[in-house]
């Protein structure tokens, strides 16, 4: 009997159950973040894929399709090899050094039994900072004759400090140009990037030794595991998997994207030496409007990006022990 009133009723009113309600209103729900996700993420970057390929100004009503052209002068001009190299080495410095020093200083500062959080307040002041400010600030201090740095080194002119070949070198011609010479620039400014970012790496660190059960340096004791470096060896090392997986993704995705103090301070140069891809973007689509050639390096930019992305989950993120 109740198969024949089901079949009387009209098609919509049976499809109405509660599974399809349920259905429709995740749909109703979901709807604004995923038109978000479009708008905000996905058209942009498709846009910038479109125009990679013209040479696009603002300005003009008609663009000019020219294929791969753009993409042939970022790898074949100097200028732009150069940019890939800068950036390259910029993030393979950085990250390593801001997440080395973080993990270390949230140890030191997680073993202290007083003055945690000045330490805490002191390391982090320069991730709260803006960064352009403090670029300002470096600037005046890397001056090569009334800045703080080149002043303080040279109160070790004829000491035993010049035993050392390059300090003798200096006191006798004079200290680097940290900032116009060209092989001292981007080392600086990566010194400069991880001055800056090695605070945040302490803090994620901080949290993360939080999470490590107290109990495995108890049951690790009780094995003969007693020695400082075999407990974060076997403990706080694997149990920071996650932590660390997060920090060095963050970390690397920040130092590619480094732009404040390289328009502050170097604007790409000397001679193209802290000639990084950000900045280039900038430089191109903003400065130079071509809109084209700046959308090309955005795309070799994301490229970039969603390799390291790809790479952390297969190779690292496999390796990491989750609770």
């Amino acid at each position: 009997m109740s198969d024949v009133l089901m079949s009387s009723l009209p098609r919509a009113r049976r499809s109405a159950r509660p599974e399809d309600q349920q259905a429709r209103a995740g749909t109703l729900l979901v709807s604004p973040a995923v038109i978000l996700l479009v708008v905000i993420l996905i058209l942009p970057v498709a846009v910038a894929f479109v125009l990679s390929f013209s040479d696009y100004t603002l300005g003009r009503d008609t663009l000019e399709w020219i294929g791969f052209d753009n993409y042939a002068d970022i790898f074949t001009r100097s200028s732009y090899r150069k940019m890939i190299v800068a950036t390259v080495l910029y993030v393979v410095v950085t990250v390593p050094a801001s997440v080395g020093l973080g993990l270390g200083a949230a140890l030191l500062i997680r073993s202290l039994k007083v003055g945690q959080n000045l330490y805490k307040t002191v390391y982090f002041l320069p991730v709260m900072a803006s960064l352009l400010a403090m670029a300002i600030v470096w600037e005046f201090a890397l001056h090569p004759t009334l800045g703080i740095v080149n002043r303080t080194l040279a109160l070790g002119c004829g000491s035993p400090l010049e035993l050392w070949p390059w300090y003798a070198r200096s006191c006798a011609e004079g200290f680097p140009l940290w900032l116009g010479d060209r092989d001292y620039a981007l080392w600086t400014l990566a010194f400069i990037g991880i001055w800056q970012s090695f605070g945040f790496n302490m803090v994620l660190y901080l949290a993360g030794l939080t999470s490590v059960p107290r109990d495995l340096y108890g049951a690790a004791e009780m094995d003969g595991v007693r020695a400082p470096w075999e407990r974060f060896r076997l403990i706080t090392w694997p149990m920071l998997g996650p932590t660390t997986v997060f920090v060095v993704t963050i970390t690397m995705i920040r130092s590619f994207q480094v732009f404040d103090t390289v328009e502050a301070l170097t604007h790409g140069g000397p001679a193209k030496s802290t000639y990084v891809m950000i900045y280039a973007i900038y430089e191109k689509g903003i400065a130079q409007n071509l809109v084209g050639l700046g959308a090309a390096i955005t795309m070799l930019f994301l490229g970039f990006v969603m390799l390291i992305s790809v790479a952390q989950r297969r190779f690292v993120e496999r390796k990491v022990h989750y609770q």
